[in-house]
């Protein structure tokens, strides 16, 4: 008999049997299903079968998350339905049919920008650390700024401007080289067509306002003119001229013979789409970024403007967990551009707030719950340096009310920044050190606005859960586990080896990490098992104790299953979303069955292949069976060396 034959069953009736299904694959720890219907599928029933540890909804994709043995399960399952997997690219493809077109869009948004944030954020500071010294009159009574009076200061706000120029005004760049990522196309030519976007042959695009039409050069053809102005800062513009290069190189692919491919795509494909960039797209593109950027300032400017602001202070929370926050980045690179500056970014920083300010509460609710603590504190503290997953999807949208709390101290937060006028210079800065791309004119108003954020968060969340969180809740208490009334030698003997202690050791060398900070909503909320994180600093994962491989992804070559001699099982997992690079970067040591010692080496990854593909290198590091162990430590927040620092004690 199948080992899962009564859970297949079960799954395949409740998700609406067979006709519902779409395409079905698998990753390391989830079946992915693409669903016809998906109302049809019984979410909560689904939940009950023995096998399954939760389900979720993302990207078009049901997923149904069931651990270490899923290819074993998804196996059964195909055979049982009588049904074939298809590749995880081909689930993603027929995901997209799930997806409206609004969907599609904020999600391809989404992708194009992720790669881009790192140097947003890093941007945002920069020219917020560019604010405090030359912009705050902090000396001589309030007349002068730091570099007013330093030579050092004023060589070093000089020099921090070619960063900040770089990111900021060579956006197109990153832009271009996103999307022909995103596509699959030739990289380096996306880079160049953005470079040509911001030639400095060209008349910089922040001055074409204040030059007469007279004085714009233009190339002469003879039979036409094309003004050569380039689109610095430019976002739509960008995004256009990106996506008409990828169609024309996948369209000269499919026609050009394999044997001249090399030489006539290349040329046939940036030659026009420069030329369609600058004649055609780009001045589209200028003109519908401008319209954007005018209705939602007028939106921000008009009589209805706090109206506008309770709104979007209420919503943006829940937008984040729906991934349609990504198009507030366009929106907001648009109106710095286009203004000098942007009140939506302000929002935002305070939405982060005040989602945090909620956690912070739940902390001092929780404050005798250990386990809720390792969630709570580092959820918190990510959330006040502008990352809210692990805080939305680890604690708030858990319990429900946090969340709401965090929406209302968000909104009034929100308010107040709009209707003192607080406006950013940069975007990318977010959370609390959101305050150093503000305008040092609206440091106090923004201060005001982030005071609103913490306190009525924090004071609304400890109020309602005061009164909803359960003792069991608030208190871990201690499990004692009281054997049976059974006086045989053996079976005690067996019982003490069975939760003997076992050390683990770090699986490589870096930084470890507490789960919550995962950027994977199934391991950050301990959906999978307890466990933790490491930030690598090498490329390589060994085994953190004596074990046999009882699972691999052979074709991802991403992550490994562990099984120790007590029964406990681990799961080793490199980077989040890695699966979708299908091996590429990734050599493995060891296969199923296998037997490792301590350190042995597991996995060989390239970081920058990770990095390149735009995903974490975030290794997960989970007790996916605790085998009787009930009490696990995982020592976060450390640097280690494989082989050598313990990372974990089970009893």
């Amino acid at each position: 008999m199948a080992k899962y034959q009564q859970d297949v069953q079960t799954l395949l009736e409740k998700i609406g049997g067979k006709g519902n299904i779409q395409a079905v694959s698998h990753c390391m720890t989830r079946m992915r299903f693409v669903l016809v219907d998906p109302k049809k599928a019984d979410e909560k029933a689904i939940e009950q079968i023995p096998s399954v540890k939760g389900t979720f909804t993302q990207a078009g994709q049901y997923q149904v998350i069931i651990g270490n043995d899923v290819a074993n399960f998804y196996q059964e399952f195909t055979k049982f339905a009588g049904i074939e997997g298809v590749s995880k690219d081909a689930v993603k493809s027929a995901a997209k049919t799930n997806q409206n077109p609004l969907q599609r869009i904020m999600g391809a948004l989404g992708e194009i920008f992720a790669p881009i944030i790192p140097a947003l954020i890093c941007g945002g500071l920069v020219l917020g650390f560019r604010n405090i010294i030359g912009e705050v009159n902090l000396l001589n009574g309030g007349t002068q700024s730091l570099t007013d009076v330093s030579q050092f200061w004023a060589g070093l706000y000089s020099f921090l401007w070619l960063i900040g120029e770089a990111i900021f005004h060579f956006l197109p760049v990153g832009i271009t080289w996103s999307i022909t990522k995103k596509m699959g196309t030739t990289q380096i030519l996306g880079i160049v067509l953005g470079l040509t976007l911001i030639s400095p042959q060209l008349l910089n695009g922040f001055s074409v306002a204040t030059t007469a039409a007279a004085d714009i050069p233009v190339w002469d053809f003879g039979f036409a003119q094309v003004q050569m102005i380039g689109y610095q800062g430019q976002v739509v513009a960008a995004i256009l001229a990106g996506f008409v290069l990828v169609y024309l190189e996948k369209f000269f692919k499919k026609i050009c013979p394999e044997v001249i491919s090399m030489v006539v795509v290349p040329f046939c494909a940036l030659v026009p789409a420069v030329l369609i960039a600058h004649t055609i797209v780009g001045p589209i593109g200028w003109k519908i970024g401008d319209f954007i950027a005018n209705i939602v300032n007028m939106g921000l400017a008009s009589n209805f403007k706090l109206v506008f602001a309770a709104l979007f202070g209420l919503l943006y929370a829940p937008v984040v967990m729906t991934g349609l926050h990504h198009m507030t980045n366009a929106i907001d690179s648009q109106l710095v551009n286009t203004y000098g500056g942007t009140n939506l970014w302000p929002m935002i920083a305070l939405s982060n707030i005040a989602q945090g300010s909620a956690v912070l509460a739940m902390s001092f609710l929780q404050k005798r719950n250990e386990r809720a603590q390792q969630v709570n504190i580092p959820a918190c503290i990510s959330c006040y340096l502008g990352v809210t997953e692990p805080a939305l999807f680890g604690v708030n949208l858990k319990y429900g009310f946090p969340l709401v709390c965090g929406m209302i101290g968000s909104a009034c937060g929100a308010v107040i920044s709009i209707g003192t006028g607080v406006t950013a210079i940069s975007i990318g800065v977010g959370g609390l050190p959101g305050t150093l791309s503000i305008y040092p004119e609206y440091w106090i108003n923004f201060l005001l606005a982030m005071a609103a954020a913490i306190v009525v968060p924090f004071v609304l969340t400890f109020i309602v859960g005061s009164r909803k969180l359960v003792p069991e809740e608030r208190v871990m208490e201690s499990v004692t586990v009281t054997p049976a009334a059974d006086t045989s030698a053996p079976a005690a003997v067996e019982t003490t080896a069975a939760t003997a202690s076992v050390t683990l050791k770090a699986v490589c060398d870096g930084r470890t990490l507490p789960l919550a900070q995962v950027p994977d909503n199934v391991f950050s909320q301990g959906i999978m098992g307890e466990g933790m994180a490491f930030e690598p600093s090498g490329d390589t994962i060994y085994a953190p104790a004596d074990a046999k491989v009882s699972v691999v992804m052979e074709d991802s070559r991403h992550a490994c299953g562990l099984a120790l001699a007590d029964g406990t099982e681990l799961l080793i997992h490199i980077g989040i979303d890695t699966v979708d690079m299908k091996g590429d970067g990734f050599t493995l040591f060891v296969h199923e069955g296998d037997m490792v010692r301590a350190g042995d080496k597991l996995i060989t990854f390239s970081p920058g292949k990770i990095a390149a593909a735009g995903h974490p290198k975030t290794t997960v590091f989970i007790v996916t069976e605790p085998a009787g162990h009930t009490d696990m430590k995982f020592f976060t927040d450390i640097d280690v060396t494989h082989g050598e620092t313990a990372v974990a004690e089970l009893s």
